[in-house]
Parts: structure tokens; C-alpha cells; sequence
């Protein structure tokens, strides 16, 4: 018997309808001997309803009383899966997370996991009850009520899977797994088997927005299977797991792409020790995060210093960056919020040479000219305009066999 956690997304648990197919699949899962734990979130929209009804009440609301709001959504989810199940003849019962004791720090709207305690979901589970439990939520040490943030009901799976030591944890979603690229873009790609954390983080914090980054840490900070799978149709989904001798293999395992990306150069600074911190430390100053960094020197002892950030805050990192500029003699500052990231990620890369030089050539082989680079183990990401972006992912997934699933070394 193997003890299985499912997650089912706001998609999966949007109607009545689909509440109903939903526990139809959990009582499937129990017929075949597991054990079984459901995650859920609020269903569709509820949570951004809810938000409206605060923000008509008040502009700035309180994090805490927030929290109690938001908290809600799932609340209705768990009882209404639970009456589905015990309808159709299968014991349940829903847990919010502080009955779960899913203890979190008191960072409201956006906390994090401390511990869980699990002894009471297993006295449940072995009275032959499937648990239904609220995502995104649990308390603090003073007992208020917290919330995980966006897509904290993926973190709650995977955590709830890692106190229980269960088999594996699936994420249910609208989407059939984890594509070699974005299935909207290049009509053939594939559905990878499987994918390491590594992998799998690197994805997403690209642009993939299959799972949320916290949950892929969880999962690999505590060894938890994690599989992506579609609540809409059946399949085998992706398993994302550790790095074994036949994921070795892989070459590269998928191309990723984000559009919300924004640009800006401080042309002309003085060349000298630490014009850098003096350039970044107000935009950190401003909690704006950077992602890439290129820094050119000139003949004449100054220097261009190019970053990118995310588009949403470009005009405010404009802004900050033209009186820095000011400040440490700076010539001017331009700005371009029309640009795109394209990355190739793979575990292969760290035996494998040459995977830059395929993917610049390929690009250049298209006219397409790259503006920026950023490289770490496993990965090669570039920034181009964005009007490239589409034919960049295809050019790419093409030029590395990707049509054919993940590309193994030769």
C-alpha cells in the first residue's frame, strides 16, 4: 500500500462538475490499495473575488485580517470534496491547515512552512478516510491564521507529502506535464518522462510556470517524487525526482521563455571600485530584483553597465537609475522594455561542450542578434528582442532534436 498526497489546482476544482470528476479520480487512487491525501486550492477565481471584496472595503487592508479573508477560498473547497467523496461512499474528512497544525512564521500573505505535524492525518488515513486539506494556508506560533502566497497550495502538497514520507506527490493541473517548450509555440513538443529538481527549478524560474519555484525546493530539499499530471485526461505526466544515471543522459531537457523582461544601460560611468554597488545598491534599495548583469570597459576608463529586470518595474528602475546617474557622473541612461529571455536548460551541459556555440549559431542563423548572456551549470539563457521570442524557442527546440524528446549525448 503506498501512501499517495494529490493537489488539485483552482482549474480542477472550478465547479461542482468538476469537484465531482475530481473525487471520481481520488476513489479511483483508493480502489487501487493507496492511501490517499488531496491537497486543494480555492476554487477558480474565488481568491481573486475575495481580494475584490477587500479592496472594496479598504485600499490598504490590514496583512492579517487579509489572511483570515483569503483563507476562506479553500476552506469551501475541502468541505465540498469531502461531502462528494462521503456521498459516493468513500470516508472523508477535511482538515483547514492549522487543524493539520501546518505551522508556519508570521510573514502574513506570503509565510512559509516551519513544521507539521502529521500524527493526526495518519490516525485517518488508517481508519480508511481519505483527508481532504486547505492549500495555502496555516498558522502561526500565536495562532493566527497565514497564507503561503500565489501557488502555496503546490508548497502545502509537497510539504504534507515530505511529514507523511509518502510515496509521491502529484500535482494535478491543466496541463498534461512538463514540455521540452512551450506546446503553444512549437507544436511538437514533447512531454518529458521525467526531469530533475535542478532541471525542473531552472524552468521554472525562467518563465515555465508549470509549478511554483518554493514547491521544487521543498521537493528537493526533502527527496519528495513529484509528478505533474492533468486532472482533465489521463496519462503518465512528468516525474520530477534526483538525478539518476539514464537523466544523465539528457543532454538538454527543454527550452524555456519569458516575455516580462526589461533592460537598462548607464552608459559612460567612471571605471573604477565599486561603481557596481553603486549602481545596484538603490535598486535594491527599491526591492526590485535583478536578473541578468553585463559590464563593458571603454578606451577611456569608463565603463557601460547593462542589467535587466522584471518589465513591471521598469519605469521605476529607469527612474532610481537616471539620478544615480547623476550622482556618479554617469553620461545618460537608455531603457528597452521590448525584449525576451530564451533559455536552454539540461543536466547534460555539465559533461558537454558546445552548447552555447549550438545556440548562438542557431540563432544567428536566423537573423536573430542576442543582446545579453547569463550561464550557470545547467543552463544558457539569452536575452533577444522580443519580436524574435516564437522563432527563437522553435529555431531552438529544432537545432537541439528536442521533437524527438530530451536530446541524449552521442
Amino acid at each position: 500500500m503506498a501512501l499517495i498526497v494529490q493537489k488539485y489546482g483552482g482549474t480542477s476544482v472550478g465547479s461542482v462538475d468538476r469537484i465531482q470528476a475530481v473525487a471520481d479520480r481520488v476513489i479511483e487512487t483508493v480502489k487501487q490499495g493507496h492511501q490517499v491525501v488531496v491537497v486543494v486550492s480555492a476554487m477558480s477565481g474565488e481568491t481573486d473575488r475575495l481580494l475584490g471584496l477587500a479592496k472594496s472595503i479598504s485600499q490598504s487592508p490590514t496583512p492579517r485580517e487579509l489572511d483570515v479573508l483569503l483563507s476562506t477560498g479553500e476552506q469551501v473547497t475541502i468541505a465540498l470534496l469531502s461531502m462528494c467523496l462521503s456521498d459516493k461512499g468513500q470516508p472523508a474528512v477535511s482538515y483547514t491547515g492549522g487543524q493539520v497544525c501546518i505551522r508556519t512564521d508570521n510573514a502574513h500573505n506570503k509565510a512559509r512552512i516551519l513544521d507539521i505535524e502529521s500524527v493526526r492525518v495518519h490516525k485517518e488515513l488508517e481508519e480508511g478516510k481519505v483527508v481532504v486539506i486547505a492549500g495555502f494556508q496555516g498558522n502561526d506560533e500565536a495562532g493566527n491564521i497565514t497564507t503561503l502566497g500565489r501557488g502555496g497550495s503546490d508548497t502545502t502538497a509537497v510539504a504534507m507529502a515530505a511529514a507523511l514520507k509518502a510515496d509521491e506527490c502529484r500535482i494535478y493541473t491543466d496541463v498534461d506535464g512538463v514540455y521540452t517548450a512551450d506546446p503553444r509555440i512549437v507544436e511538437d513538443a514533447q512531454r518529458l518522462p521525467c526531469i530533475t529538481y535542478e532541471e525542473m527549478l531552472e524552468m521554472a524560474s525562467l518563465g515555465s510556470k508549470v509549478l511554483q519555484i518554493r514547491s521544487v525546493e521543498f521537493a528537493r530539499k526533502y527527496n519528495v517524487n513529484l509528478r505533474v499530471l492533468s486532472s482533465f485526461k489521463e496519462g503518465p505526466g512528468t516525474l520530477i525526482t534526483d538525478e539518476d544515471e539514464q537523466m544523465e543522459a539528457a543532454l538538454i531537457s527543454g527550452i524555456a521563455h519569458n516575455k516580462d523582461e526589461a533592460k537598462l544601460t548607464i552608459v559612460g560611468v567612471p571605471d573604477q571600485p565599486g561603481i557596481a554597488s553603486q549602481i545596484l545598491g538603490p535598486i535594491a534599495d527599491a526591492n526590485i530584483e535583478v536578473d541578468m548583469i553585463v559590464q563593458n570597459v571603454g578606451m577611456d576608463n569608463t565603463t557601460d553597465f547593462t542589467f535587466s529586470v522584471h518589465r513591471n518595474d521598469f519605469e521605476k528602475a529607469k527612474s532610481i537609475l537616471e539620478n544615480t546617474a547623476k550622482s556618479i557622473g554617469g553620461k545618460n541612461v537608455t531603457g528597452d522594455n521590448k525584449i525576451a529571455k530564451i533559455s536552454v536548460v539540461g543536466v547534460g551541459m555539465r559533461s558537454h561542450a558546445g552548447i552555447a556555440s549550438k545556440m548562438f549559431k542557431a540563432l544567428a542563423e536566423e537573423g536573430i542578434n542576442i543582446q545579453m548572456i547569463s550561464t550557470s551549470e545547467i543552463k544558457v539563457s539569452v536575452i533577444v528582442a522580443e519580436k524574435y521570442l516564437e522563432l527563437g524557442v522553435r529555431v531552438l527546440h529544432s537545432a537541439f532534436g528536442l521533437e524527438n524528446g530530451a536530446l541524449a549525448e552521442n
